[in-house]
């Protein structure tokens, strides 16, 4: 798929935002999970003139994606992407959300069966300052991007980029795109191996296929 132009918005908008609005096609039909306040979902209903749904778990997100005049309902991505049919959006979008599912490899099947193409941004847990974290402090890590503690981060599920390469192909998911960035959603104009991009990106944004 040819990438559109790079959309022009707001500096305040999260970085990953930009970059996957970048990837969505105009006029599409858009599933946004895990849509939080609609911020994303607003952009690409304003941008992209897609028709745009969206699901939040938590009531106060509903909420505020209804002040926005968005079409979004409350829903758990654990449980309820099943009520969707086979291929009913042309792009399904999970940002910062999957490490936070209970299932994340289940839901990730669940996405790539309801969506032509699906869009997912992860944090990359083994991002070096992590590691220098975990091996001289032997604690786990705290940084301005990820700023929680052990014990009050909504992420139960940590994972690197290699990790979730790795799920892609074993649900047989083709990676088409990747695009890696810092901790404030800057590109990373880096060309390297896997390895390499697993040290060095704090965050990703994947477009992937059946």
């Amino acid at each position: 798929m040819a990438l559109t132009s790079q959309l022009t918005i707001g500096n305040d908008v999260r970085g990953d935002y930009r970059v996957v609005a970048d990837f969505v096609p105009e006029g599409s039909r858009v599933l946004d999970i895990g849509c939080g306040d609609g911020a994303l979902l607003d952009i690409l209903v304003r941008e992209r003139r897609v028709d745009g749904r969206g699901m939040e778990l938590s009531q106060d997100g509903v909420n505020k994606c209804v002040e926005r005049g968005l079409s979004v309902v409350q829903g758990d991505a654990d449980e309820d992407l099943t009520d969707y049919p086979d291929g009913a959006f042309d792009v399904v979008i999970m940002s910062q959300t999957l490490q936070a599912t209970h299932d994340p490899k289940g839901v990730l099947q669940e996405l790539l069966r309801i969506g032509d193409q699906v869009l997912v941004s992860i944090p990359n847990f083994a991002f070096w300052r992590n590691r220098m974290q975990l091996l001289f402090r032997g604690r786990m890590p705290v940084t301005k991007y990820l700023p929680y503690e052990w014990y009050d981060t909504p992420n139960i599920h940590f994972c690197s980029l290699s990790d979730f390469v790795e799920l892609c192909e074993e649900l047989e998911a083709t990676v088409v795109d990747t695009v890696i960035l810092d901790g404030q959603g800057n590109k990373i104009p880096v060309r390297a191996p896997w390895w390499m991009w697993n040290i060095v990106a704090e965050q990703a944004v994947f477009l992937l296929e059946r």
